[in-house]
């Protein structure tokens, strides 16, 4: 089992920027997908991001391209999410999961709060 911890989400005015990290413990990661993920509220979970731990592949929602970055810095165990020129649409809870290689993402942190303001 993966712990994991989010931070860095606030409010901001819309072209704002922020970035959210993901710190990871309990195993080794190496085989693991790290993603992120957000919920606005009375919607679904939806995809964001991921990035594969070992060998830093990252994909993207269509709706974030060229305005987010994922990467990882493996010597802090710990998975970021650069996200610029905000929209209010990209305001929701932000989640950090972890899925093993290909598998289901099976550990999730307690999300964090980004709010876009218009």
């Amino acid at each position: 089992q993966v712990q994991l911890g989010e931070s860095g989400g606030g409010l901001v005015q819309a072209g704002g920027s922020l970035r959210l990290s993901c710190t990871a413990s309990g195993r080794a990661f190496y085989s693991y997908t790290m993603g992120w993920f957000r919920q606005a509220p009375e919607k679904e979970r939806e995809f964001v991001a991921a990035i594969a731990w070992s060998g830093g592949r990252a994909s993207y929602a269509d709706s974030v391209k060229g305005r987010f970055t994922i990467w990882r810095v493996t010597a802090r165990n710990t998975v970021y999410l650069q996200m610029n020129s905000l929209k209010p649409e990209d305001t929701g809870v932000y989640y950090c999961g972890a899925a093993l290689g290909d598998g289901a993402y099976g550990d999730w942190g307690q999300g964090t709060q980004v709010t876009v303001s218009s």
